[in-house]
């Protein structure tokens, strides 16, 4: 059995992005030049929360919604009434999404994937941290089968151009870490040992940050972490950003 997510929240207030322009043609993948410019995020100490102890408090009294598991724990997600909005990170509806998510990679979903993510907005993907951002609309339900050769900018170190399909550059990095018992915080970037200084490039944008602490084998230097920004369409948490963390020479 595939291993799932064992999810820790921190709670914390968020904003929203507004909409991008329209999407194009779900055929064709978009390079980006990179999305707003990088701002120093305000330190929020590190809170880990077992996420079965979750409980969220409504203005309302909310309806019992579906369980859901987490390891096997067995996990019951609250349904939140309409005229309630929760900040995302106590929005339980968030960690439904990241359960699509980790689905989505373990499944090759493409669908699933794609209603994950407004077609409106999109979604922004850094697997280089200074590098290029692709952009993927309506064209995400394609992104396990296209051949698409996308520049992800310069790795770094050796400052070659990395330049690959989603599914050879991106998708082993995403497998490895959401399929690991990673720890999540809300908010907060949680990474192993760097040689620079993380952070979240998107301001104003509410973001999960999912953290593989990497292997006694290589003394945790092989650690990664994908920070998965989200923003509301219409009410509901959509996936808006994928930044990808991890040691760097």
């Amino acid at each position: 059995m595939k291993h799932t997510l064992l999810i820790l929240l921190t709670l914390t207030l968020s904003a929203c992005f507004a909409p991008v322009d329209a999407p194009p043609p779900p055929t064709a993948l978009i390079t980006d030049t990179p999305q707003p410019a990088v701002s120093t995020p305000t330190n929020i100490p590190a809170t880990f929360t077992p996420l079965p102890d979750l409980v969220t408090t409504p203005t309302q009294t909310p309806t019992p919604a579906a369980e859901i598991t987490i390891n096997d724990i067995p996990v019951r997600l609250t349904a939140i009434p309409e005229a309630f909005t929760p900040d995302l990170c106590t929005d339980t509806r968030t960690l439904q999404l990241l359960l699509n998510l980790q689905t989505a990679l373990q499944t090759r979903n493409g669908e699933l994937l794609a209603s994950i993510v407004s077609p409106a907005t999109g979604v922004g993907v850094r697997y280089i941290r200074n590098g290029n951002v692709i952009t993927y609309f309506d064209n995400i339900k394609f992104i396990f089968e296209t051949t698409y050769q996308a520049d992800w900018g310069f790795a770094p170190g050796s400052g070659e151009p990395v330049k690959g399909a989603f599914q050879e550059i991106v998708l082993p990095s995403l497998e490895t870490v959401f399929n690991s018992n990673a720890i999540v915080t809300c908010n907060s970037l949680k990474v192993g040992g760097a040689t620079y200084t993380p952070e979240w490039p998107y301001e104003g944008m509410d973001f999960y940050s999912v953290h593989f602490p990497g292997t006694d084998q290589y003394a945790g230097m092989d650690w990664e972490t994908w920070a998965v920004g989200m923003v509301r369409q219409e009410g509901k948490p959509v996936l808006a950003a994928l930044v990808r963390y991890a040691w760097e020479p």
